[in-house]
C-alpha cells in the first residue's frame, strides 16, 4: 500500500486521481475510479445545465460510497457558462472535493472552503501553482507538457516541473501528464509528488463511456500521434492527431486566426467522435501517455496494477540498485574465508 499526503488528504486508498475530461467524466467512470480506490472526478461542463449536473452527482452517489469530486474548468469566454451555478449545484449535492482549473483560483476557493470542500487546483506553470497555494487551495495539480488538454505555453516537461514544484510548494502535489502505469507513479513520487492525476489512460477503460473505436485508437497510437493546436494563439492544446487537427495546425501556421478554424474545433464535433467512433469527425483529446497504453482493462484492474507495479519498481528495481562495499568484490581479488 502506498500512503502519501494525497491519500490522507482525500481519504482514498491509492494516490491516483481521475482527470476532468469533457464528455467523458460522467457518473459511471467517476464511481468506478473511486470504487477502485482512487478519486473519481465528474466534469461539470459535460452537463448542459447545473440542474442536470446536480442530478448526475446524486446518481454518482448511488454508485459509490467512496469519496469522489467534480472538475470545473473556468475559461474566459464571450458567453461563459454559469460557473457559479455549477458550483452551487455541487455544494448542494454534498460534493467533498472540487478541482478547479483555467482561471484564478482566488475566485472560487474562498466559497468552496467556506462550504468545507477540499480544493484542488490545476496549474500549467510553477508560478500559477505557487499562486494557488497562496490563495489557500489544499493541493495543487502540476501539468507537465506531455499532458492532453491545455499544457500551458512554457513547454516544461514533468521531469522538470514536478521536482521544481516540490522544492517550493509545501502543500500536496499531484503530477499530471505522461503517467499511464506504475513506472510513472513511482517516478512522480520520486520527483516529489504525492500522487498522480491520469486522464488519457482512463479513456481506455471498460467504464469510460466513449466509443470502442476511440479506445482502440488510443491503444494503437504512439507518442507521435498527437498535435499541438492553437500554438499561434497562445492557447496551446494537445489533441489526437487526425485530419481535422492536421488542418487546424496548417491553417494557423499559415497565418490564420481563430475564426478560420472555429468550425473545426467545436465541442459538439468532439463529442460526436466519442459517441459515434468516427475518429475524423472532430478534435478529441489525447496525451503522450497513449504510447504506454496497450489494453482496455476495468478501472479496478488498472488502478490495482498501477499501484502494484509502482510498489515493485520502488521495492525491487530501485532498491536493488543500491549496493554496499560488503555486497561487492573488487575485480582481481579473491574473497577470504
Amino acid at each position: 500500500m502506498l500512503t502519501t499526503r494525497i491519500t490522507e488528504l482525500l481519504q482514498i486508498e491509492k494516490p491516483i486521481v481521475q482527470g476532468g475530461m469533457q464528455w467523458i467524466g460522467y457518473a459511471e467512470l467517476a464511481a468506478a475510479v473511486s470504487n477502485a480506490g482512487g478519486l473519481g472526478l465528474m466534469t461539470a461542463l459535460s452537463h448542459a445545465t447545473p440542474e442536470i449536473f446536480y442530478d448526475e452527482i446524486r446518481r454518482c452517489q448511488t454508485l459509490t460510497d467512496e469519496p469522489f469530486g467534480i472538475n470545473l474548468t473556468t475559461l474566459p469566454s464571450i458567453t461563459p457558462p454559469p460557473y457559479r451555478a455549477y458550483l452551487d449545484a455541487a455544494i448542494s449535492a454534498g460534493v467533498q472535493v472540487v478541482e478547479t482549473s483555467g482561471s484564478n483560483p482566488a475566485i472560487y476557493t474562498p466559497i468552496l472552503k467556506e462550504a468545507g470542500i477540499t480544493v484542488l487546483h490545476k496549474a500549467t506553470s510553477l508560478r500559477h501553482a505557487r499562486k494557488a497555494e497562496e490563495v489557500g487551495v489544499d493541493a495543487v495539480i502540476v501539468d507537465g507538457f506531455e499532458c492532453a488538454g491545455h499544457p500551458g505555453e512554457n513547454d516544461i516537461p514533468g521531469l522538470i516541473a514536478f521536482p521544481a514544484a516540490a522544492e517550493t510548494i509545501s502543500i500536496p502535489i499531484l503530477a499530471a501528464g505522461g503517467v499511464a502505469d506504475g513506472r510513472g507513479l513511482a517516478a512522480a513520487l520520486a520527483l516529489g509528488a504525492d500522487g498522480v492525476l491520469i486522464a488519457t489512460r482512463l479513456m481506455a477503460t471498460t467504464e469510460a463511456g466513449i466509443h470502442e473505436n476511440v479506445k482502440q485508437a488510443i491503444v494503437d497510437a504512439d507518442e507521435l500521434q498527437t498535435n499541438l493546436i492553437f500554438r499561434e494563439l497562445r492557447n496551446t492544446a494537445r489533441v489526437a492527431k487526425n485530419s481535422i487537427s492536421d488542418e487546424v495546425v496548417a491553417i494557423l501556421r499559415n497565418g490564420g486566426v481563430f475564426e478560420d478554424v472555429r468550425h473545426l474545433v467545436s465541442g459538439a464535433r468532439g463529442r460526436t467522435v466519442y459517441e459515434t467512433g468516427d475518429l475524423e469527425a472532430g478534435i478529441w483529446w489525447a496525451g503522450l501517455a497513449q504510447t504506454l497504453i496497450h489494453d482496455v482493462p476495468s478501472c479496478a484492474e488498472l488502478l490495482t496494477r498501477i499501484v502494484e507495479d509502482a510498489e515493485s519498481v520502488i521495492r525491487w528495481r530501485l532498491a536493488g540498485l543500491i549496493t554496499t562495499p560488503a555486497d561487492t568484490v573488487a575485480v582481481g581479488t579473491v574473497p577470504v574465508g
